[in-house]
């Protein structure tokens, strides 16, 4: 039992940091775009909630009590980032001022409804018997990964936001990467969701 929910935790955290899952990837940067070093409770509470609505629909989907159409799933990954990149832009003077909305932590949940759906069909073609173990391996280990992503962007928002403070030392920097971040990648995700536009 140990070995086979080590084996999907592996699995998990694989499947979150792998090339094929960058949308993911780009979620969780756009999702983190918006804070700062010091503003780690708000973002333990936002990736909460995120990891909240994913398992749940996971949950759900592997044990086919919510059946979605893949095509409508992966069109609509790449509509979460474009959404979180523009309430990044709209939120950023608040955000500034280290000032938050609480609707985030609303809209990172049903957005991890969203997620969740896209890892389900993965997972439940790993299925034999039993999904109890498998599904609890494989959370841990897309949980793990998503610790691994952030810790990743953490540095590069620092590394930035410092090259930025050196180049222009007159102004805060947070502004001007917040928006070339939630602009750059929601461009990106946009053309991800023209391309997985349902037929």
């Amino acid at each position: 039992m140990l070995s086979e929910l080590y084996s999907f935790a592996v699995l998990g955290f694989q499947h979150i940091v792998a090339l094929d899952a960058f949308d993911h990837v780009l979620f969780l940067l756009v999702l983190a775009a918006i804070y700062r070093g010091r503003d780690w409770r708000q973002v333990l509470w936002v990736i909460s909630a995120f990891t909240v609505g994913h398992s749940i629909t996971l949950a759900l989907a592997v044990t086919d009590v919510l059946v979605l159409p893949p095509g409508i799933v992966e069109f609509l990954i790449p509509l979460t980032i474009v959404a979180t990149g523009i309430e990044n832009i709209v939120q950023r003077e608040r955000a500034a001022q280290g000032l938050f909305s609480r609707h985030r932590v609303v809209f990172a949940a049903a957005f991890g409804l969203v997620h969740g759906a896209g890892f389900a069909g993965y997972l439940r073609s790993l299925f034999l018997d039993s999904i109890a173990v498998p599904l609890v391996g494989f959370n841990l280990g897309i949980e793990a990964g998503q610790i691994v992503v952030l810790a990743a962007t953490a540095v590069l928002f620092r590394v930035v936001d410092g090259g930025l403070s050196a180049a222009l030392p007159s102004r805060d920097p947070f502004p001007l990467r917040l928006t070339a971040v939630s602009l750059g990648v929601s461009l990106v995700a946009t053309g991800w969701a023209w391309q997985r536009f349902p037929q």
